[in-house]
């Protein structure tokens, strides 16, 4: 069974490991218990929108990019799914890192957007 919970406390993680903040700093600025975000983080409990919202400002990635890049895991996980329940072998799909040299940034009211160059 996929758990959207799972799948988006891998994505929160994986943003706060990319800019090399803890667990402390981040639970800190989003004014959430370490313990409850890290709950958060292996999808143990499950995110408000308020939560999720303070989270993502904290830090400060849009929270359209959180929900683009968790629906792109689900999308990934139901194909590995759906590929092992019609007996065949499942071919095991992982997101693909982005280097920051391969973003280009943009300006949109007043905030930075990042754009995967193709």
């Amino acid at each position: 069974m996929i758990l959207l919970r799972r799948l988006l406390g891998d994505v929160l993680r994986r943003q706060r490991q990319r800019q090399g903040r803890t667990l402390r700093e981040v639970s800190a600025s989003a004014r959430v218990s370490l313990g409850y975000l890290s709950e958060v983080e292996r999808g143990q409990k499950e995110a408000s929108s308020e939560l999720l919202s303070a989270i993502c400002d904290a830090l400060d990635v849009p929270m359209s990019e959180v929900m683009r890049e968790v629906s792109d895991e689900l999308s990934l996980a139901e194909l590995a799914q759906s590929a092992a329940s019609e007996n065949t072998a499942p071919v095991r799909l992982e997101p693909v890192p982005v280097a920051p040299e391969d973003r280009v940034s943009l300006k949109s009211a007043n905030k930075a957007v990042d754009v995967v160059a193709a």
